[in-house]
Formats: C-alpha cells, sequence, structure tokens
C-alpha cells in the first residue's frame, strides 16, 4: 500500500553512504559530463576585470549504488532525490572571485540505471583579463575553467555532455537584449598537474562576448566629430576680422567640457588606455594646435606698420614657391580683395585725422598749389619773401619724406599681409590633411575591430 515513490526512496537512501565515491571497485573512474548555456552577461567591470554572467549549468554522472529494477517499483525509471543525500562531485570554476546570488536546487534527477542528472543555475562572478583598447568596439573573450578541486583524473575525469558545435554557437536560452552580444562558446578539455604531481582534468568554456557600440558611437564618436568639423569650418573665417580667434577658444572650451562630462562613460582601467581615450587627447591637441595657427595669423595680418620688409628667401618660399604648391596662380589676384579692406580701413583713419575727404596724396599736391609763386616784388620784401618761402619748402620737404615713409610702411604692410594669407592657407591644408590622416586611420582600424 506504501507510494512506489516512498518505497523507491527509502530502498536508495537508507544505507546510502555519501561521504564515498560510488563506485563498487575503486580503480574505476567515475566520469564526470558537464554542460553549460549562457543566459545573459549581467555585468563587465573593466575596473576590477570582473565578469558577471548567469548560466545554465548541467552535469550528469553514474551513481553504482543508486540503481533498481522499475519492475518492482510499478515501472518507476526515475526519481528525484535530495542533492544533500548522495554523493555530488566537487567541480568548481577556477576563476570564481565571488560567490553570486543563485538559486538554490534541492535536488537531481537519478534513473534506474544509476545516472544521476544535476541541472541548476549559477551567477557567476570571474576574473577575467579584459582588453579595453579597442573600445566601443572591444571583443572579449573570458574562460571559465570547471575542475575537481581534490580528484585526480583517476578518480574523477571530465567530458562534454554535448558535441562542441552544439555548444559553440547555442543561443537558444541567451537574453539578446543587453550591452553585449553572445558571439560563441568555445570548449577545451585537458589535464595539468602541479609541480609533477598527479594529473587534474579540467574542462575550459571560453565565452566570447561583443559589445555592441551604438550607444557610445552617438554619445562620444559624433559630438567629437561635429566640433572637430566646426574646427574646419572656422578657417574659412577671415583672419583679419579677429573674430575667428574667440570662435576657436569656444570650441577649445566646449571640447573640454565634452571630455569632463564623458569620462565617467570611459572603461577604466591600471593597466592600459582605450583608443578613444588617445583620440579625444589628439583631437584636443588639434584643436590647440588650431588655435595656435590662428593666433599667428591673426599676428601677422594686425599692426604691421613698424614692421620691416619681408625677407627675401620668406617671399621666394611662401610668395613663389607655396603659391604654385597651393595652385594659387595669381598671386596678386588672390590678395586684392584682402587689401581692399586694410586700404579702406587706412582711408578712414587719414580722413577723421584730416577732418576731409582727402587722401595723403591729394592733400600734398593741394599743399603745393597753397604755395604762392614767386614775382618781383622790391629788394625788402623780396629778402622777407625768400626767408618765408625756404621755410615753406623745408616744411614741404619734411612732409613729403613723412609721406614716402609711411607709403613705404604700406607697402611692407601688403607684403606681410599677403604672406599672412598665403601662410593661412599652407597651414590650413595641412590641418586639413592631418585631420583626414587621422580620421581614416580609426575609421579603419575601428571598422576592422567591428567585423572580426
Amino acid at each position: 500500500s506504501e507510494p512506489a515513490l516512498r518505497r523507491l526512496s527509502h530502498y536508495l537512501l537508507a544505507h546510502y553512504q555519501k561521504g564515498a565515491r560510488p563506485v563498487r571497485d575503486w580503480r574505476t573512474t567515475t566520469n564526470v559530463a558537464i554542460d553549460l548555456m549562457v543566459y545573459a552577461i549581467l555585468s563587465v567591470d573593466e575596473k576590477n576585470q570582473v565578469l558577471t554572467t548567469y548560466i545554465w549549468y548541467r552535469q550528469h554522472w553514474t551513481d553504482e549504488f543508486l540503481k533498481w529494477d522499475p519492475a518492482r517499483f510499478d515501472n518507476l525509471t526515475q526519481i528525484s532525490l535530495p542533492v544533500e543525500s548522495i554523493w555530488v562531485p566537487d567541480i568548481l570554476i577556477n576563476e570564481f572571485v565571488d560567490v553570486g546570488k543563485s538559486p538554490h536546487v534541492p535536488y537531481v534527477y537519478v534513473s534506474h540505471h544509476g545516472e544521476v542528472q544535476n541541472l541548476k543555475p549559477i551567477q557567476v562572478m570571474t576574473a577575467c583579463s579584459l582588453d579595453i583598447y579597442n573600445f566601443p568596439f572591444d571583443v572579449q573573450n573570458c574562460s571559465l575553467t570547471f575542475t575537481s578541486w581534490l580528484h585526480h583524473i583517476r578518480d574523477i575525469n571530465l567530458s562534454l555532455w554535448r558535441q562542441p558545435e552544439l555548444v559553440k554557437f547555442d543561443r537558444s536560452v541567451f537574453m539578446n537584449q543587453g550591452e553585449w552580444e553572445l558571439l560563441y562558446v568555445l570548449t577545451h578539455f585537458q589535464e595539468f598537474s602541479v609541480k609533477s604531481s598527479d594529473s587534474y582534468a579540467e574542462m575550459k568554456f571560453y565565452v566570447v562576448i561583443r559589445r555592441r557600440p551604438l550607444f557610445y558611437t552617438v554619445s562620444l564618436l559624433l559630438p567629437s566629430i561635429f566640433l572637430m568639423l566646426m574646427d574646419i569650418v572656422g578657417f574659412y573665417l577671415p583672419p583679419h576680422s579677429g573674430e575667428r580667434v574667440s570662435f576657436k577658444i569656444t570650441l577649445l572650451l566646449g571640447y573640454s567640457v565634452f571630455l569632463i562630462i564623458v569620462s565617467d562613460t570611459l572603461p577604466a582601467t591600471a593597466v592600459g588606455t582605450p583608443l578613444i581615450g588617445i583620440y579625444f587627447v589628439v583631437c584636443m591637441a588639434l584643436l590647440v594646435i588650431s588655435l595656435t595657427e590662428t593666433i599667428l595669423i591673426v599676428r601677422l595680418v594686425h599692426k604691421q606698420d613698424l614692421q620691416p620688409h619681408v625677407p627675401e628667401w620668406v617671399k621666394h618660399l611662401l610668395l613663389e614657391r607655396a603659391t604654385i604648391l597651393l595652385c594659387i596662380r595669381d598671386r596678386k589676384k588672390f590678395s586684392q580683395s584682402r587689401m581692399q579692406n586694410l586700404d579702406t580701413s587706412r582711408q578712414v583713419e587719414n580722413n577723421d585725422s584730416t577732418g576731409k575727404g582727402c587722401t595723403e596724396r591729394a592733400c600734398f599736391s593741394h599743399l603745393l598749389l597753397l604755395i604762392p609763386q614767386p614775382s618781383r616784388p622790391p629788394m625788402s620784401v623780396r629778402t622777407e619773401g625768400s626767408a618765408a618761402l625756404q621755410e615753406i619748402l623745408r616744411e614741404t620737404t619734411a612732409i613729403r619724406q613723412l609721406l614716402e615713409k609711411r607709403e613705404e610702411f604700406r607697402d611692407a604692410a601688403r607684403e606681410w599681409l599677403q604672406v599672412g594669407y598665403v601662410l593661412d592657407v599652407l597651414l590650413f591644408r595641412v590641418y586639413l590633411a592631418a585631420v583626414l590622416a587621422y580620421s581614416i586611420t580609426l575609421g579603419t582600424l575601428w571598422s576592422v575591430w567591428r567585423d572580426a
């Protein structure tokens, strides 16, 4: 009248000794077949080099003391027994760094042939050598090494429950909506020994995961690219206006604020810096170089009145060779539109200083017309007039020398202004070539890593 399950449980556990390995001959090796399926990637801690995963772990072995004849127990072929009541192999994960919050499964399944199946979910927190150089296009390869902590290979041997090909691409239970995607799971069996002692069996599962870069591309790379494009566009502002310097200073400050905001997003490790961090530093350096170049050009096109003439070697290099290299075929035509701004400003200054609408040469000609023409006055008047005329001629000569000197200074200013604009075009194209080469190199590297 007693139920078959109770009779079978009492029959199996009445005289069972869970403290000894369940073999009748101690020379018999207990073969434990293991398997796992990755359910979720919970977290990847780059700073502490810890990977947290949630896996479904399965193992089975043969217990020679848990066999029965189904005909004696109402054709019962399987039964669940408490895991604390039977012998369980001491299979652990070598990379364990902390005990996760894994649910406790109190039972195992036992078949009438003595095969024991232990299925349980495990939250695994393991140490992993994380390489973040390719962030956010990085691929991580973390191993889970299952081995018996005490028994050598003659007592407990390990094997795979399923074929390696089935384990490799099994994503049937993987939660594929997080930051990381599961590429594949590789398996490898090996024997190892410590200091020429007995060999131990271990089964390695290599969990290969890849980060989804879309979020980091939108929040990190695109804003930086837009700021660099605005810096390039800023070169089209006229350097003599002075607005270019303030524009580039604003860009530099904006990029500094951007780096402060995104600093918490970048992974931090003590062994290396991701390439994207180097990219941000180089972009900041390029912005500083761009601002320095702008200050240099503005210095050349302003306040040239006290500068000497352009040296001949500078004229030869910039006004002859550089114009050919930059495809500026007509040097005078190139600077004509820019020189009009300088001439206009000079005329406005002259009009303000004289209070009239005449240029320097016109004023000088008008002054010559005001000089009285010599006549034939009496001798006494002629002597006084000659002294006054000499005084007027001396003053007129001084004015003429002053105007010629100012004209010479203006010619030097025109030369330096032209040198400044040619140098501005040259430095802009060099800067543009450096930015393009740097961007193409990084884009190629990230594309290769993304498709790897």
